[in-house]
């Protein structure tokens, strides 16, 4: 990085609607941000239900009436909300058909599309499998579709489900996240000093972006 590249550290999880949105509204920021240019992300993998049975798939309302101990109406009430949010920023939703899984496997896809300089479109197209797509994103014939569609060899991408590589990375970025605090995703640092939780509007993270370039310059980082 260069002296003042400003640095943003993200943590998310594929299955996760406030990310998407949070993704979106961060974008939009950064369009409006006079110095763009000098910002570098870097997507971290985090587990909103790391417990959650590999293999044991079920639609993301029997899931969520199951934690919540709400009522289906007021499921769907609760997802109809966060999709009409969604749109507004040009993401199309359809959480009726989405699947549960657990995502470790989706993590360290998206840290083998990273070696291959393709970690952030690897992110960006897990997300929009799970939440709009209905994909099940620990089902590894859809994981070495999704990452052939982004580049990814498909050969390894297999040779990758068949072991264990990248869950040393994925288990890293947990631990660091919780170094930070962070219980929950999306979580933003800026500069290794700010941080940011939750799908903050595009105002608050522009001003925040502001305020972390402008001491990163004076510190000559």
């Amino acid at each position: 990085m260069s002296t003042n590249t400003l640095r943003i550290d993200v943590w998310s999880d594929v299955v996760c609607p406030w990310c998407y949105i949070g993704k979106r509204h961060l974008e939009s920021a950064l369009g409006r941000f006079e110095h763009a240019d000098d910002v570098e992300v870097h997507w971290h993998s985090f587990q909103l239900d790391p417990a959650h049975p590999k293999g044991d798939r079920r639609p993301v309302l029997e899931t969520l009436a199951h934690k919540t101990g709400a009522p289906p109406d007021q499921v769907r009430a609760m997802t109809r909300q966060v999709t009409e949010l969604a749109a507004a920023e040009g993401l199309r939703y359809d959480l009726e058909r989405a699947v549960s899984a657990n995502t470790v496997d989706a993590h360290r896809l998206t840290h083998l599309a990273a070696a291959h300089g393709r970690g952030a479109e690897m992110h960006e197209r897990l997300l929009r499998a799970h939440l709009g797509e209905g994909e099940v994103v620990d089902d590894p014939g859809t994981l070495v579709r999704l990452g052939a569609e982004v580049g990814v060899p498909e050969d390894e991408v297999r040779r990758m489900l068949d072991g264990d590589a990248y869950a040393d990375a994925v288990t890293a970025d947990v631990r660091e996240a919780r170094r930070y605090g962070v219980t929950g995703v999306p979580f933003f640092v800026l500069d290794r000093a700010y941080g940011l939780s939750g799908a903050q509007p595009a105002d608050t993270f522009l001003s925040a972006l502001r305020t972390a370039h402008a001491d990163t310059a004076r510190a000559g980082r």
